[in-house]
């Protein structure tokens, strides 16, 4: 069984690992010690590690499994608000050290905040990679990395519903962890390399109709058609890929398939 490595295995990293445990031995890390237990539980090899954003870590040391697996998935991130405004370079330096010599497929988790936040729809092409820091200093040790643009996360208990939402007439760019991992797991299988994705549903509706239609209730309003998107275009062409949740107002119904 072939070997796949999960930095950061909270949130979004949990749900990755379960999508890929059937197909491959899942190496995980976590900065939590009362997570150990649960992940071994679950069957995966977990590492506590830390990666600290204000300073070097001289003592890091290279994981000891990283020139066994066969890819690596990076979730933790590497920028803060607003993604590319905000570079944190003294945890991607600590990730690289504990990296060490892996050469293998290896994916970065970004984030679609590294557009520009003015109305206009957004593809890849609007934002180089190596003029995000963030993306830019991954890239440039692991030159064939690739950079997954994801949008808002939604899915389980992330729903709009249950936050306080304002500015109800904004169109949304988000994303269903189910896409996201299924994403993932056909660039496995391809082998892909050195591709840079958005990774957001096509669909682009307004706050208001997504919470309505999670509440059950009608929208009696007109959806915009100016705002702020983000296009996945050329990650459908390109892996001829299916969303399962294409629309944000359904992203709380259950697939069969999940």
């Amino acid at each position: 069984m072939k070997k796949i490595g999960i930095i950061g295995c909270g949130w979004l990293g949990g749900h990755m690992a379960e999508k890929l445990s059937g197909q491959y031995e899942i190496f995980a890390t976590t900065t939590s010690e009362s997570k150990i237990n649960d992940l071994s539980a679950k069957g995966y090899h977990p590492t506590l590690v830390d990666f600290p954003d204000h300073d070097i870590t001289e003592t890091m040391k290279v994981w000891d499994v990283a020139t066994q697996l066969d890819a690596v998935i990076i979730t933790v991130p590497f920028a803060g608000v607003r993604g590319a405004e905000i570079p944190l370079h003294e945890r991607a330096r600590n990730l690289l050290a504990f990296l060490g010599d892996y050469s293998g497929q290896i994916f970065m988790m970004s984030s679609t905040g590294v557009y520009p936040n003015i109305d206009k729809e957004f593809t890849e092409d609007d934002q180089s990679a190596d003029d995000v820091p963030s993306e830019r200093f991954i890239k440039d040790r692991f030159p064939k990395v690739n950079i997954l643009r994801l949008a808002g996360l939604m899915g389980d208990q992330r729903l709009l519903k249950n936050y306080n939402i304002s500015n109800l007439d904004l169109l949304v760019n988000h994303i269903h962890y189910a896409d996201i991992c299924s994403v993932v797991e056909k660039m496995l299988d391809n082998q892909s390399q050195s591709k840079v994705y958005n990774v957001v549903a096509p669909v682009h509706p307004n706050k208001e109709e997504i919470i309505n239609a999670q509440k059950d209730l009608p929208y009696e309003g007109d959806r915009t058609t100016e705002g702020r998107t983000i296009s996945p275009a050329k990650l459908i062409s390109d892996l001829d890929f299916e969303f399962q949740y294409p629309d944000p107002r359904y992203f709380h119904l259950t697939k069969v398939s999940e």
